[in-house]
Order: C-alpha cells, then sequence, then structure tokens
C-alpha cells in the first residue's frame, strides 16, 4: 500500500505524518494523532459522530481520505472553545441538556457551529434541517434544537458584548 507524507494543523498545531493512501480522516485523527473527541459511529456519513470542521467547512471525516486534507487546517471539538473556555454552542448544548449519552454531540455541536455561522438566527425548521445529517439515538431532538437556540443567542450576546 503506498504511504503518503502529509501535514495537518489541528486545533492550531502544525502536524507531520505518513499515513496509508486509504486512511480516512478520522483515523489519522484519532489514531494517528490521538484526537479521540470525535467519534467513529458509521463509517459510512449517515451518523455525523466524525464531524470536523476541515477549512472552515464541517465534513464528515469518514468520508474524507486523510491524503484529501493535506495542507488542511482542522478543528475538532476539543479545538472549538476558546482560552479554556466552552464555545457557546458548546455552552448551548450544555445548559439544556441537548445530549445523552453524548456520542453524537462533538458531530452534532461541530454542525451547528457551521450552521449558526452561516444562519446566525435559525428557526426551528431550519435547525432540524441543518442537523438531519446528524443522527442521536438517545433523545428527542428537542434539547438539541433548544441548545443551538441557546447558542444563537450567546453568539449574539457576546457579538454585542464586543461591539460586532
Amino acid at each position: 500500500m503506498a504511504e503518503h507524507d502529509i501535514t495537518l494543523t489541528v486545533n492550531g498545531t502544525d502536524h507531520e505524518l505518513t499515513v496509508e493512501s486509504r486512511t480516512l480522516l478520522v483515523h489519522a485523527l484519532r489514531d494517528e494523532l490521538g484526537h479521540t473527541g470525535l467519534n467513529v459511529g458509521c463509517e459510512s456519513s449517515l451518523c455525523g459522530a466524525c464531524t470536523v470542521h476541515v477549512d472552515g467547512d464541517a465534513v464528515k471525516s469518514c468520508t474524507q481520505l486523510a491524503v484529501q486534507a493535506d495542507g488542511s487546517e482542522i478543528t475538532t471539538i476539543s479545538g472549538l472553545g476558546e482560552d479554556g473556555e466552552f464555545h457557546p454552542v458548546q455552552e448551548g448544548f450544555q445548559r439544556e441538556h441537548g445530549l445523552q449519552c453524548g456520542y453524537c454531540t462533538p458531530g452534532m455541536v461541530m454542525t451547528a457551529t457551521e450552521l449558526l455561522e452561516d444562519n446566525p438566527d435559525p428557526s426551528d425548521e431550519e435547525i432540524r434541517e441543518g442537523l438531519e445529517g446528524n443522527l442521536c439515538r438517545c433523545t428527542g431532538y428537542q434539547n438539541i434544537v433548544r441548545a443551538v437556540e441557546t447558542a444563537s443567542d450567546l453568539m449574539d450576546d457576546r457579538a454585542e458584548a464586543g461591539g460586532d
């Protein structure tokens, strides 16, 4: 199997690694670099538990080869907050109990973050549509929708406080 040298910037840290051509990004991140905040669920892009941001876009990392991400900037759930503080979406999930077992939560949070960047004030329907590629087997999704609504409010509050 052919091997490739690649460089990934993960949560602000540069990493050089050698991967086989067939190595999925999710496995490079978890197994090679130790970023275990993202989860391996279905490995067929159905569940979204492995969602990360690649160059600012939410990507199911089980659908991308590590070599395709060469030179990319990747943010995982653990790199989302700043200065030891939760990102507003993480805080929203905590406040509204938007999780039960927590397995899907990293992917939900990463997807919701991109949703709110694209649409800062989504309706319930837009939230549900935005998250439809992420599955949760424990909840009825209502707390997750509330968590995203709360995150939207928190982001507004922080923008107003910062003068943006």
